[in-house]
């Protein structure tokens, strides 16, 4: 028998974010998902070695990896249309859960209780770890579409950031102060990495 899980999980390249926003800098759900693995396993760290708090950083970065495969069936919809009511964030959730059983389905059974706990982030713990790393990525592409000349992101920049600031997880406030102001730098300003 053939299973056709990782087949739709490569297809999340083809899936593109921020649809209704024009774009210098075009991304994908693939893209998205590594980055918000890489700021999610930031986050656990910081939270365990930092402030010396239980946490799995490599869940933390697994979960990420597969936050938004339910986008591969159902496409992104836009935050402002998703967000709108109520109503409407409740009927996706709904969706988004048929979608990820419809995935999930989709790989042989003695597998599917592995990938379950990432697939529907049923950890509170590493579930906000995820949203506050995807967050913090749709932070930077703000912040990278400002610096590419795109003014089309300043709204959305100025809204993540008051988000991200509203946040009590230590592990975020840390993150902001001491690694988001390196994505304003240019690579001749990051400088050359010393041995």
């Amino acid at each position: 028998m053939t299973y056709n899980f990782f087949a739709y999980i490569s297809r999340m390249r083809y899936i593109e974010r921020w649809s209704l926003m024009r774009n210098s800098l075009p991304e994908n759900i693939q893209e998205h998902s590594h980055m918000v693995a890489v700021l999610a396993h930031a986050l656990g760290i910081i939270r365990r070695d930092v402030f010396h708090q239980p946490c799995d950083p490599d869940k933390c970065a697994a979960a990420a990896l597969y936050h938004d495969c339910s986008e591969i069936l159902t496409g992104d919809l836009p935050t402002p249309i998703k967000y709108h009511s109520p109503e409407i964030m409740q009927a996706y959730k709904q969706v988004e859960e048929i979608a990820n059983e419809k995935l999930m389905s989709t790989l042989p059974k003695e597998l599917r209780a592995a990938f379950a706990p990432y697939m529907q982030e049923d950890d509170e713990a590493v579930k906000a770890i995820v949203k506050a790393a995807d967050k913090l990525s749709a932070y930077i592409k703000c912040i990278e579409e400002r610096k590419a000349g795109n003014n089309e992101f300043l709204s959305a920049e100025k809204q993540t950031r008051a988000k991200l600031d509203e946040s009590n997880m230590p592990e975020l406030k840390y993150f902001l102060e001491n690694f988001i102001p390196a994505f304003e730098l240019t690579l001749d300003e990051l400088g050359t990495i010393e041995e």
